[in-house]
């Protein structure tokens, strides 16, 4: 059986993707010419980025899960993956905007 943790690891980097994903689409054909070793290995670097982002939300999530809130913070943690997914959302459109449309 998969952990709560597991599927919003896997929504998170859905999500991502999907933004990532749509530029480089409405980018085509120009986009194709992108598509070289060092590109991808930098687009490797950048999702190793988000992750390590991810994590972060971790150490407030302890810090909440020990403190005398445990119990009102299960009930709203999920605002913290909402929020969390939201602005790393936002970076990665602005990103994917400025990598596969630079112009604009």
């Amino acid at each position: 059986m998969r952990s709560v943790t597991g599927s919003h690891d896997d929504v998170y980097n859905l999500v991502l993707a999907a933004v990532v994903l749509t530029y480089f689409a409405m980018g085509l054909p120009a986009t194709q010419q992108l598509l070289t070793v060092n590109f991808v290995l930098f687009l490797f670097l950048l999702a190793v980025l988000a992750n390590v982002g991810y994590c972060a939300a971790y150490a407030v999530d302890i810090f909440a899960q020990t403190s005398g809130f445990r119990e009102r913070w299960q009930k709203f943690r999920w605002l913290l993956f909402l929020i969390g997914t939201a602005f790393a959302g936002v970076i990665t459109r602005f990103w994917s905007m400025a990598i596969f449309n630079p112009g604009h």
